[in-house]
């Protein structure tokens, strides 16, 4: 009988200390080398909105959607790719896109209830259908073998699951009601010919596509000898409704082995596909980011500095809560992180706060980030792309010795572009056609066009910005018609980082916070354009109210970088003081700075820092 006793291995009976051995993978590097690894992106294209969708085919064919319901179509070529066709498909926004397991068809369908279909080899689009219910998701369940294409489609109000022919009409074959709340994800797995599909009560299913090879019938639950478990209690799938979360999204490896899923909560998650056991765990939630130390590089090399750190936390938030907006019924144009796995199923890649995280399952080790060196983007959806593509004798670019060339598509936070990571670093300099790696590949609007006509210190004004502080983040909507030079100091110094780690080194209660001093000291700072500006009165702008935005001086027609922001009604200071802007949220930040233990010179003893100025322009 076992007492709790462990018994002892061969070595320590003998006083041997007994090392664990570390997991090799063989031919790793191989892998690594069939991958991206550019710290930077090498191209990026664009769409009129934010991009939403991206996805890579087998036939060589880039897919993207936006949130105005348009769809791109981009061919593969032996180095990078190119445009093809615009198709603009919907009226409202892509909510779900798929492509065949041969890449020879593909599906989006939109909050507009609609459904398209296209022969992606002729880039035409074939049919179009009328659904019944707001659609949720999308994916194929047939194989190139089936007679006729089957796509399975999830409704975002109601707990369906619909079979319908796409080439034939909207009418289904089949309806699903194994769930009992809608449906976020499907997946087909085309190796095992089982389909998962989750829904947003963080129940997972597996399904039978055909019932191929065991004694279940189409569209039920699958069986041995399709996985090696006969009822879900021997698995981890109730795992999500147990943590109170759901799947946002997936990928399955290509043998059909193992399966990722990335929850609401913003962990991913690695399954073993046969037996649904949980192996793995990643976790990028917002209270891990924080509580734990600088993430560091092979040699102890912080990646990022503590003023950058705090910067990717202020829009990691912004992304978390416009995804759970999404995820609710509002149609708000936010992709959920994209997760992949490379060929050999060895390696399962993933957006994070850095960058593209690429992490080595077999090891549990992070072989590499890629895009980590753009700041400015916090990347989301992805696509994999990997292989060789010859070209064509017809587009003139036919190469019998074509070289692997993979690639990761990748949509951003608020952008209307997507971006391609290659294993080439970006040119730094203009091509022969004058180009640069951003590509200007759609026709510039109304708004654009009459915004690059403005006077260059117009568009130098911003209209609203964020100041992120140690103590949380005060938004002000800036005043730009009616204190031009003023708001252009304000917004040029905000977007070079000119306040960026500077102290608020003046708090009185009852009166205001002041800032804007890089000496810390009151004594310090200068405008844009050096030395002092004239001061801009308007009798529309007063300090009547409180948490107004106003420039500090010492006297008239002295402003310089410092201001702040006013607590209470200040009369007194009316055509004395610029006011240029006005607290839209955050009061209750400022009034915790404004609490803030003094000494006697009004300085605060614990420090509170402006850690960086994020500026919106008009055309933003």
């Amino acid at each position: 009988m076992d007492h709790g006793v462990k018994r002892p291995t061969d070595g320590e009976t003998l006083g041997v200390e007994v090392k664990k051995k570390s997991k090799k993978v063989p031919f790793e590097q191989l892998y690594l080398d069939r991958l991206p690894s550019a710290e930077l992106y090498e191209r990026s294209w664009q769409h009129r909105e934010v991009v939403t969708h991206c996805l890579v085919t087998k036939t060589d064919y880039i897919v993207t959607g936006s949130a105005d319901g348009h769809i791109k179509f981009w061919k593969k070529q032996p180095e990078g790719i190119e445009f093809v066709k615009h198709f603009r498909s919907h009226l409202g926004p892509v909510s779900g896109m798929a492509a065949s397991s041969d890449g020879a068809l593909l599906c989006t369908v939109s909050s507009d209830k609609s459904l398209k279909l296209y022969d992606v080899l002729s880039f035409d689009m074939i049919n179009m259908l009328e659904l019944p219910d707001v659609p949720s998701a999308i994916e194929f369940v047939s194989t190139p073998a089936d007679a006729r294409p089957l796509v399975a489609c999830a409704s975002r109000d109601t707990s369906a699951v619909l079979i319908i022919e796409p080439s034939q009409s909207a009418t289904p074959v089949h309806r699903l009601s194994m769930h009992s709340a809608p449906v976020s994800v499907l997946k087909y797995n085309q190796a095992r010919d089982v389909v998962i599909s989750c829904d947003t009560a963080g129940h997972v299913e597996y399904w039978s596509a055909h019932g191929a090879g065991s004694s279940a019938q189409p569209y039920t639950a699958a069986a041995p000898p399709l996985v090696s478990f006969r009822y879900k209690t021997e698995t981890d799938l109730y795992h999500f409704a147990q943590k109170k979360t759901h799947v946002v999204s997936m990928a399955i490896s290509s043998d059909g082995a193992q399966w990722a899923a990335f929850g609401r909560d913003r962990l991913l998650r690695v399954f073993r596909f046969d037996s649904g056991k949980l192996v793995r765990v990643y976790d990028e939630s917002l209270s891990t980011l924080v509580s734990q130390p600088l993430p560091t590089s092979a040699d102890g090399q912080p990646l990022i500095d503590t003023m950058e750190f705090g910067r990717r936390m202020t829009v990691e938030r912004e992304l978390d809560s416009a995804q759970r907006l999404a995820g609710g019924r509002q149609t708000v144009p936010t992709p959920e992180t994209g997760v992949a796995f490379d060929e050999s199923g060895t390696f399962v890649m993933y957006a994070s706060m850095l960058g593209i995280k690429l992490v080595n399952i077999v090891t549990n080790r992070v072989a590499r980030v890629l895009g980590r060196g753009e700041a400015a983007l916090r990347f989301v959806g992805l696509a994999l792309y990997q292989g060789k593509t010859r070209g064509s004798v017809a587009l003139d670019n036919l190469t019998v010795n074509a070289e692997h060339d993979p690639i990761v598509i990748a949509t951003a936070f608020n952008k209307s572009r997507f971006y391609m990571l290659t294993r080439r670093e970006p040119r730094d300099i203009h091509d022969e056609e004058g180009s640069t790696r951003d590509v200007l590949n759609e026709r510039p609007s109304r708004e654009e066009l009459a915004a690059a006509l403005k006077p260059a210190a117009a568009r130098r004004q911003a209209r609203s910005a964020v100041i992120h502080t140690t103590l949380g983040d005060i938004h002000v909507t800036l005043f730009g018609s009616q204190c031009p030079k003023t708001v252009e100091n304000f917004s040029v110094h905000s977007k070079n980082g000119y306040y960026n780690n500077i102290i608020f080194h003046r708090v009185i209660k009852n009166f205001m916070i002041q800032t804007g001093d890089p000496l810390g000291d009151g004594t310090g700072g200068e405008s844009i354009w050096g030395g002092e500006f004239d001061d801009e009165f308007d009798a529309s702008l007063t300090h009547a109210r409180p948490f107004m935005l106003s420039m500090a001086n010492a006297g008239p027609n002295t402003n310089g970088s410092q201001f702040f922001i006013t607590t209470v009604p200040c009369a007194r200071l009316d055509f004395k003081h610029t006011v240029f802007g006005e607290v839209s949220k955050g009061t209750d930040v400022v009034k915790l700075i404004e609490a803030s233990p003094v000494n006697k010179h009004d300085k605060p003893y614990d420090e509170v820092k402006i850690l960086s100025i994020t500026v919106s322009f008009a055309d933003d």
